[in-house]
Parts: structure tokens; C-alpha cells; sequence
């Protein structure tokens, strides 16, 4: 770790309201301003006119940054420019800036600085799962995408992990789990290759084999295939795009008739709807108990809290 980073971290460390919304966002601005301007800055050239906020501070200069590193999550609606703190975390940071200008014999590196920052919001973002709140007015169809939906966003901001696969596959069995009781479908951490457990697929229950994905593959029809030779009766449970594509690699094969593919949406709302008794006004409480079986599944086979539903 090099120096400029250990400061950074002592500096957080030291005052943790720097990870917060509002100290990101002045964390950010003040290193493109540092950028643009150079070192060392004033203190009062960073105060607006009146006094009171730090000059430059707002949602768009901090959107604009974000863009630039490819995330588009919304960090803060008033981008830390109402944040109380703001102006002494600023004063603080632009008296880390100065000094670390002051002891480095070439010229500061402001870009691993700003890389350091935003490695800081990507990690606030995985920090925070997706949120439930059932919304009436919409479809039940339409308040689980919007699950899914959170975690696709959370997954373009966090670099890498597939949040989207892990939360489906765990949704799929806290469906099992409701339906047939607990212990009767058998739970794993998304990670877990099916190789590795002697897995005919991720869930198999009473001669069912049933492939949870976010993309279907040629590898997964190829284990399909070896499904029915096996005499397992293989389903597909994916999201709507993995649907047609599932269909196009069926389509010129000996076995597109002989294998069920269901979009993971549908095939949870159809069950919040029949264990609601066609209810409407259980659909809410329904939904919240697959939400909550979910959620211990995630605790006992997963370590990234970022896969937790917030309710």
C-alpha cells in the first residue's frame, strides 16, 4: 500500500463520516477540483459566497465523476451539498491534500487518489442490498423485478460478483422452501460449482432437476441433456432474456420438447398469487415470507451481506 493511500485510509479511519453519502461526495469533488486547479488549495476558495456549503458541491458534479468510472447509481439526490459536516470534512481533506503535496518531491498522484475514492462508493453501493417495499399500485410481477432489478444494479457498480445469479438462485429455493417445507431441497452458496457436490443441477426435488441461471448456455443444455438420460425431469428457471435465449439453443435439438423453460419472475408471482389464495390483499404478507426465507438462506450459505433484502 503506498503512502497516499495509507493517509487516505488514517484519514477515514479518523473521520468516518468521510465514507458516508455526504463525505464521498465531498471527497470526490474536492479531487477533480485538486485535479483542475492543481495544489496546494484554499480553504476559502472552496466556500460559496454566502459561507455556508462548499463551492461546486452538488448531485451533478458528483454524477459527472461517477460516469466517468462507469457507474450511473445515483450516490446522493443533493450530492452532499445539504450534508451537515461537509465544510469541516472539506477543510479537513484540503489540509490532507495540501500536506501530502507538500511531502511528495514529485507531483501528487490525484488519479490514484480519485481511484481510491471511488473504490470507496463502489463499496458503499455493495454495502447496501436491494430494498423491499411492496408497492399496491403495481403488479406483484412488477415489485419482484424490481428486485431484480436492484441487484442488476448493484452488480454494474460493485465490479464483477454476480449478485443477479446468486439472489435468483436463492429466491428459487426460498420458493421450494415455502412450498414443499424446509429441508426438503437441499441449499448451497452460489459459488459451489455443481461438480463439486455430485449436483445433478442446483435444486432436485422428487426427480425434478431444476437449473437456476441468469444466461443459458450450451454447457447448461449439454447438462440438461444428461438429465434425461439420467431419468430426471429437467426445468430451466431464468429471467426474461434467458428465456429466449434458452429457446434458441433448444430450438434445432432432439430435446426442445422434452424441456421446461420458465422466466423467474413469473414462476415466483404465480406462486405469491396461489399461496394468497388469489387474495389480493395477501400478496404483500406472501411475498415478504419467500423475501424472509430468502434472507436466511443467504445468511446461512453466502458471506457478502450485499445479497441481504432490506425491508
Amino acid at each position: 500500500m503506498s503512502d497516499i493511500i495509507k493517509q487516505l485510509e488514517a484519514l477515514a479511519g479518523k473521520q468516518r463520516k468521510f465514507l458516508n453519502k455526504g463525505g464521498l461526495c465531498v471527497g470526490l469533488v474536492l479531487t477533480k477540483t485538486a485535479q483542475e486547479k492543481g495544489l496546494p488549495l484554499g480553504h476559502d476558495s472552496l466556500r460559496t459566497e454566502e459561507g455556508g456549503q462548499v463551492a461546486g458541491l452538488g448531485k451533478a458534479a458528483v454524477q459527472n465523476i461517477l460516469t466517468a468510472y462507469g457507474i450511473t447509481k445515483v450516490l446522493a439526490e443533493e450530492g452532499g451539498r445539504t450534508s451537515r459536516g461537509s465544510l469541516g470534512l472539506m477543510e479537513a481533506y484540503v489540509t490532507a491534500l495540501n500536506s501530502l503535496h507538500a511531502q511528495t518531491k514529485e507531483a501528487l498522484d490525484l488519479e490514484a487518489v480519485m481511484e481510491w475514492w471511488i473504490g470507496k462508493v463502489r463499496l458503499h453501493f455493495a454495502s447496501e442490498g436491494p430494498k423491499f417495499n411492496f408497492d399496491t399500485g403495481k403488479s406483484v410481477a412488477a415489485n419482484v423485478a424490481n428486485i431484480f432489478e436492484q441487484a442488476a444494479d448493484i452488480q454494474k457498480n460493485s465490479g464483477g460478483a454476480n449478485f443477479v445469479g446468486a439472489m435468483l438462485q436463492h429466491l428459487v429455493g426460498a420458493k421450494l422452501d415455502i412450498v414443499l417445507g424446509t429441508g426438503t431441497a437441499s441449499h448451497h452458496g452460489f459459488s459451489v460449482a455443481d461438480h463439486s457436490t455430485a449436483r445433478q443441477a442446483d435444486f432436485e426435488v422428487s426427480g425434478v432437476a431444476i437449473h437456476v441461471t441468469t444466461h443459458p448456455s450450451e454447457a447448461l443444455i449439454r447438462k440438461v441433456s444428461k438429465n434425461l438420460q439420467a431419468g430426471l425431469k429437467p426445468v430451466i428457471v431464468t429471467l426474461a432474456d434467458g428465456v429466449e435465449g434458452a429457446a434458441y439453443l433448444l430450438k434445432n435439438t432432439e430435446w426442445k420438447d422434452r424441456i421446461d423453460v420458465i422466466d423467474a419472475t413469473q414462476f415466483l408471482t404465480a406462486n405469491v398469487y396461489e399461496r394468497s389464495l388469489f387474495k389480493a390483499g395477501e400478496c404483500k404478507a406472501t411475498l415478504t415470507a419467500i423475501l424472509t426465507r430468502y434472507n436466511e438462506i443467504v445468511a446461512a450459505c453466502e458471506t457478502d451481506p450485499v445479497l441481504q433484502i432490506r425491508f
